[in-house]
């Protein structure tokens, strides 16, 4: 474990401070709209700031994206609207098989499913992943994969936290109590739904609510879409600077008998196009049992959570208790406050290899009143960044590399929890 209260320990403390605030400050003014030119200038220095460490090799990867989400979505919203019209105008069965059709296109981009409409209907673009890994010495077994994604949100006022602060001004015990997001996605398939709902029952007043809400919804990603995009400090320069730090850590202090892949997607604001290109090519390399994935995703707000499960439609329960536990362990240890138990309503990169059965773990941040700080606001600047969260973080994903390389000379819990066949 890193010494806390040693002259070393200060040192590398404020040098981990340095490095994280070099890495979102110089990053942050660059427009990383997914797909975009900024993205790939920020991926280009991120490389060029990794290989100035020593031990440390960086390739980048072009991968295929099909772009933002809300060109999809607003066209679906509105299908959903006239599937509603055609169950208006007395055309039952083909409103409902309309609105079917929508249901699960809804529910193919928000849970991320194979994407078949996005791939049919929208233009093939790049994005571009970085993978940097960490030479520590000696014959490695075991690797543990770090994510985190470079480029940035769009606003919006889907987006907007006033009325979520304001529930806590006025009642904190039941924002405290809260550890499910709200379920965003809902007001896109309820719209379909109800629809469907209408044509069999013969219900116009159901028919109507869904023509509301699919004008509603596309309306709502109408105005994501015509938004500027963020800066992005805390989604997700904050784990992006962490990817850095850590790589500095583990040149001070190697970890000898771990692979460590520091890998930095593009296109996650997409819903996971980098994570699932990175999986693609990478697989045959990542030896099940022998390989697990922490994710970083808006680590800068207060206070350091780790989520257990996410789902915009349906929650799925992250694979490998054993890692979310060891972490937990970690952060004891640290003394690090890592409060447990959430579940998110948005999409992240863990969930792409979670569902490939690699122990997953995603630690993130939140306010008090239970959002991300700055969460796709044009507030997400440098300067609104909790530094000392996002250290707290890459400094308990060290303790968590340390434990799983078996330093001190105890097992490693990775190799403990493989089952003998």
């Amino acid at each position: 474990m890193l010494p806390v209260s040693t002259p070393e320990a200060r040192r590398d403390g404020a040098r981990l401070e340095g490095v994280l605030r070099e890495v979102v400050e110089t990053l942050a003014p660059i427009d990383r709209t997914p797909c975009s030119a900024g993205e790939r200038e920020a991926a280009e220095w991120l490389a060029s700031r990794l290989r100035a460490v020593d031990g440390v090799e960086v390739t980048l990867e072009d991968e295929p994206s099909w772009g933002t989400f809300p060109p999809t979505l607003i066209g679906l919203g509105l299908a959903g609207s006239a599937a509603a019209a055609l169950v208006l105008a007395g055309r039952r069965a083909a409103g409902a098989l309309a609105a079917a059709a929508v249901l699960a296109g809804i529910v193919d981009e928000a849970q991320n499913g194979p994407r078949v409409l996005r791939r049919l209907a929208r233009r093939r673009r790049s994005t571009v992943n970085l993978i940097a890994r960490c030479e520590n010495g000696g014959e490695a077994s075991d690797t543990l994969v770090v994510l985190a994604h470079h480029d940035a949100p769009q606003t919006g006022v889907l987006f907007d936290q006033t009325l979520q602060r304001r529930l806590y001004e006025l009642a904190p015990n039941v924002i405290e109590r809260t550890k499910t997001g709200l379920p965003q996605w809902w007001v896109g398939v309820g719209g379909p739904l109800c629809t469907i709902a209408a044509a069999a029952r013969d219900r116009p007043r159901l028919a109507r609510a869904g023509l509301l809400l699919g004008l509603v919804g596309a309306a709502l990603v109408a105005d994501v879409w015509r938004s500027q995009t963020v800066a992005g400090a805390n989604d997700n320069l904050s784990g992006v600077a962490g990817l850095v730090a850590l790589a500095e850590l583990l040149r001070e202090h190697p970890l000898p008998g771990l692979q460590v892949l520091l890998v930095s997607c593009g296109a996650e604001e997409t819903l996971q196009d980098g994570v699932r290109a990175f999986l693609a090519r990478h697989r045959d390399e990542l030896t099940p049992g022998r390989t697990c994935f922490v994710n970083l995703d808006t680590v800068g707000s207060p206070h350091p959570v780790m989520l257990e499960a996410e789902g915009p439609v349906w929650m799925e329960r992250y694979s490998g208790p054993w890692l979310r536990d060891e972490l937990a362990d970690c952060a004891q240890r640290l003394e690090i406050p890592l409060q447990r138990g959430f579940r998110a309503r948005a999409s992240t990169d863990s969930v792409i290899p979670s569902r490939a059965g690699y122990p997953t773990a995603t630690l993130v941040s939140m306010t008090d009143w239970r959002s991300p700080a700055n969460y796709h606001l044009p507030s997400d600047v440098p300067e609104n960044l909790d530094y000392d969260t996002v250290a707290d973080v890459t400094r308990l994903v060290y303790e968590l590399a340390r434990t799983l390389a078996g330093a001190g000379g105890a097992r490693s819990p990775m190799r403990a929890s493989v089952q003998p066949l």
